[in-house]
């Protein structure tokens, strides 16, 4: 008798109802991504939130005093295996996909994947990383949709 695959990607609602589809092919191609980038995952917990929830996390582990998309903890405690908190709020992914003219579901993936490249090591803080960081996310994007 086949064992089943013990999956690393996990998807949680908080405050907040969130119904994601395929998720077993989106679990799947985010730890294509860890892999593609040789990166070894432990475990990622993706935590669907509302603006309100988001905020307080913000104030309370980054003293920032405003909303966000999506917060990327890395709890890695030591260099074999990447193990990370990833909160999202679904406010915020709506609100964007509205004003970029996005659907909710490709500004969602796009964040998805954003928070697995930051934790492959990738930064957006800088104009050239965040060109790097937007591109990556791009074909991801079109990669995952083509084939979902």
């Amino acid at each position: 008798m086949a064992t089943a695959k013990k999956t690393k990607v996990h998807f949680f609602s908080h405050d907040i109802q969130m119904r994601l589809k395929n998720t077993a092919n989106l679990k799947h191609f985010i730890e294509f991504i860890f892999k593609k980038e040789l990166q070894n995952l432990g475990s990622i917990n993706y935590i669907f939130c509302s603006d309100k929830a988001i905020l307080e996390i913000n104030k309370k582990y980054l003293n920032h005093d405003f909303y966000t998309d999506v917060i990327t903890f890395d709890l890695s405690q030591d260099n074999k295996a990447i193990s990370a908190e990833v909160y999202i709020s679904i406010e915020r992914i709506r609100d964007n996909a509205k004003q970029l003219g996005l659907s909710i579901k490709s500004e969602l993936h796009r964040v998805l994947f954003h928070a697995a490249l930051h934790l492959c090591g990738y930064n957006d803080e800088k104009k050239k990383d965040k060109e790097i960081m937007r591109k990556k996310e791009n074909e991801l994007l079109a990669k995952y949709l083509i084939n979902s």
